[in-house]
């Protein structure tokens, strides 16, 4: 995706990995008790997390919810009431007033109109489009239920790691949600950066134009003249301690013509990840959190007490439009299961009567056909039923994400994963593209299904990349409604071991090298550089609950020295994905004018509670976030700088976690952004369950258009990108102005109540050796 405004230098400076960096700081005092601890705090927590599993999360977990049929009755009651109450609306109301006017002191109420105007920005609030929606409000000076200097500390603390957040979504040109970005641009009193705020504007789309947008008219595969690629820019680069620097030159030794090409080195990384683990296990800030997590959860079943029939009534006057036709994209899906059991299995019988006498796979030096495949099995087409295929997750690969692997294997046989499901094999992924079309073909017959699937580099070889680009290019794998993540297994120690790889830092130039080269020279790579402007980022991927048995800081070997059989820690491998991901960015964007890729790796799903704090740094979106539910402070980072999640209940529950206590109605009710995804139909779908109600449904389908490609204009409204409801269009989205006016105005509140706690001391600069480097502008939703 292309992006403006990002042809300026960044704040930011490019040092190598283990130079010691010149910190800036911020203009605010953000010092806590915990100043100069923050590295002995994480290291005594990396090192309990490596020996003790019961330390691996924070001892908290929120109340289950109620048992269905209790809330079934609850909400029955409810609109029984409110259907006799409504004629009488005008007198509830103002006998409510009365009574409030009775039991409120006569300071509280002054205190209430004089600061009331202050909770939420009057600057945003005037573009609420709805405003006639009951609001919850508390009276009084203390709103937290905390002591005021536990308030100040767990404050600094929040805004310490926003701010942490903040820097590192610069650098790697991802995205920062607008609101929180704004409120942190307040607090700093920096000045106001029109660009980092602006987010890109498609072509003009008309309020009353179509939901779909613009088909292409020409395949991008077919009828491409290589000769027409861009030209060569002249660059060279080389890998040095697992980053990849570029030069101007075309010899790369010579260090005076790099390219100034920014990204956090390990120094700065190390003690910003040290800072974050020593916030999330201080006491003060964990009751603080919890209890506004708490507090979160109760307004919003307040909200619906008040204003779910208005709700209900406001999607019911939009015409046609309802759960089933608005845009929804599966923003977590892996492409080798994006099929369902079913279609897979016409798809075998098809194949084995289509193409019997094709050679599918070599053996022993001779070809093997598609039928001596299945004799030697002992198998007929009418042998085969979706029992016999196995596919299916089931109760045996609880905690066990080794027998879920081997459910890829159709029939329990390697054979045929390797003919149907890969895209480099003998035929060179000819079945796998079918079938994949197929689905592709589904999305668009439905119209409104769109999906971003996962494809795999391994890092094993250098020519990886080009087989995957030639089986997306020869076979024609694209749709308007598919874009492509590239996931990236992390299996170094399996290489190792098979001799394949000598150390970490090959397995780094075999994934990002060919990235580099193709944009230096698409003509290098040429049917690559056609793939890669439908890749949208990078995802990483493999069981979370396997142990570490490093911890990952300063005095960790560096890529080229890391030849154990070991395999580096889940923060290691997303650092040096990052960073490069960060030095590529730059090289598209403001070099070459290609779109960019974000980070969206599959984590906290299961294993240490770290994985979710490298999560919170480095990454746009995160998948699974179930860890979440045990770690107070970091859900509700998440929840203030709207990181993006999207959840896989019944992928959970097939692995990790039983459904009904999956977090995700917790997560949505507190504002979290979160999206359901489907993560592998062919292991988990025989059908599909949610509840939660049509709003909820909704809501979570446009938190998922947020998270996906282009063409939101056209899905979302053309203000999808201001905030509060005048972003909302719901003709399109199907989410009432209430409700995202509900979540904007809460969000501001949250917002407002760390920075003001902040802002009532007396601040001064701190200095330069305390000091922690939050200088880049970001660019924003």
């Amino acid at each position: 995706r292309r992006r403006k405004g990002r042809g300026g230098p960044l704040m930011s400076q490019r040092s190598l990995p283990g130079t010691p960096v010149t910190h800036k700081h911020l203009p605010i005092d953000l010092r806590t008790s915990m100043d100069g601890k923050y590295k002995e705090i994480a290291e005594e927590l990396l090192a309990r997390s490596l020996t003790d599993s019961d330390m691996r999360c924070a001892p908290y977990e929120f109340p289950e919810e109620s048992p269905i049929e209790q809330l079934e009755e609850k909400r029955h009651r409810l609109e029984r009431q409110i259907s006799q109450d409504v004629k009488l609306e005008p007198e509830i109301l103002l006998r409510a007033k009365q009574d409030f006017m009775k039991i409120d002191s006569a300071a509280d109420l002054e205190y209430l109109k004089d600061s009331h105007v202050d909770e939420v920005d009057l600057h945003h609030m005037e573009t609420l489009v709805e405003k006639n929606f009951q609001r919850v409000s508390i009276s009084g000076e203390e709103k937290c239920g905390v002591p005021f200097t536990d308030l100040v500390d767990a404050a600094k603390c929040v805004v310490k790691a926003l701010f942490i957040r903040e820097k590192y979504m610069a650098l790697s040109l991802q995205t920062f949600y607008k609101t929180t970005g704004r409120s942190l641009q307040e607090l700093s009193q920096r000045p106001p950066d029109i660009d980092a705020y602006e987010d890109l504007h498609e072509s003009p789309v008309d309020s009353d134009m179509s939901v779909h947008a613009p088909v292409s008219e020409t395949h991008p595969y077919e009828g491409q003249d290589m000769k027409n690629l861009p030209p060569d820019a002249g660059y060279s680069c080389k890998m040095v301690d697992g980053v990849i620097h570029v030069y101007t030159a075309q010899n790369p030794m010579d260090k005076s013509t790099e390219l100034d090409l920014p990204y956090p080195d390990l120094q700065e990384y190390i003690a910003d990840m040290n800072v974050m683990m020593a916030l999330i296990i201080n006491g003060p800030v964990k009751s603080f959190c919890y209890r506004r997590l708490q507090y979160l959860s109760s307004k919003f079943q307040m909200h619906v007490l008040l204003n779910e029939m208005k709700e209900l009534a406001a999607q019911k006057k939009v015409p046609h439009r309802d759960f089933y036709n608005i845009r929804k994209v599966d923003t977590h899906i892996h492409a080798s299961s994006c099929m369902n059991q079913k279609h897979l299995l016409r798809f075998i019988k098809s194949s084995m009567k289509k193409y019997p006498d094709e050679i599918v796979r070599m053996q022993g030096g001779r070809g093997q056909t598609m039928m001596e495949v299945f004799e030697n099995m002992n198998l007929t087409a009418y042998d085969l039923s979706v029992d016999t295929l196995d596919m299916h997750a089931d109760r045996n690969t609880f905690h066990r994400f080794d027998k879920f692997n081997s459910k890829y294997n159709p029939i329990g046989e390697s054979i045929l994963r390797e003919i149907f499901i890969k895209t480099d094999n003998h035929i060179h992924g000819k079945y796998f593209g079918h079938i994949v079309k197929e689905v592709m073909s589904d999305l668009e017959e439905s119209k409104y299904q769109n999906a971003e699937l996962r494809l795999s580099i391994y890092g094993r070889s250098m020519d990886e990349w080009d087989k995957l680009a030639l089986w997306a290019v020869s076979h024609s794998v694209y749709s308007d409604n598919v874009r492509w993540l590239v996931q990236i297994p992390r299996l170094f120690d399996v290489y190792r071991t098979k001799q394949q790889l000598s150390n970490f830092q090959q397995m780094l130039e075999n994934i990002f090298l060919p990235l580099f080269e193709v944009t230096i020279n698409p003509s290098s790579h040429p049917q690559l550089h056609l793939l890669l402007q439908h890749v949208v980022g990078f995802d990483s991927v493999d069981d979370e609950s396997k142990p570490e048995h490093h911890v990952f800081n300063l005095d960790s070997p560096s890529p080229a020295r890391w030849c154990d059989d070991d395999n580096p820690p889940y923060s290691y491998y997303l650092y040096y994905m990052y960073v490069n991901m960060t030095v590529l960015n730059h090289l598209r964007s403001r070099r070459r004018g290609f779109n960019t890729f974000v980070l969206r790796p599959h984590c906290g799903e299961a294993g240490p509670i770290h994985h979710l704090v490298s999560g919170f740094m480095l990454s746009e979106n995160i998948s699974h976030g179930l860890l979440l539910r045990k770690a107070p402070v970091l859900q509700y980072l998440y929840y203030l700088a709207q990181v993006g999640i999207a959840m896989s209940p019944l992928s959970n529950n097939s692995l990790f976690l039983s459904y009904h206590r999956n977090p995700l109605p917790e997560y949505l009710s507190r504002g979290l952004m979160v999206s359901l995804s489907t993560d592998d139909p062919l292991q988990f779908h025989f059908t599909k369950v949610s509840g939660g109600g049509a709003r909820r449904s909704c809501l979570r389908t446009r938190f998922s258009l947020f998270s996906s490609f282009q063409s939101k204009s056209h899905w979302l409204g053309p203000d999808y990108t201001k905030e509060g409801p005048i972003s909302n269009d719901i003709r399109r989205t199907n989410v009432p102005d209430i409700r995202v006016g509900y979540r904007y105005e809460t969000l501001c509140e949250e917002l407002h109540l760390i920075t003001q706690a902040i802002r009532t001391q007396e601040l001064d600069r701190i200095e330069e050796e305390d000091g922690l480097s939050f200088t880049s502008s970001q660019p924003t939703r």
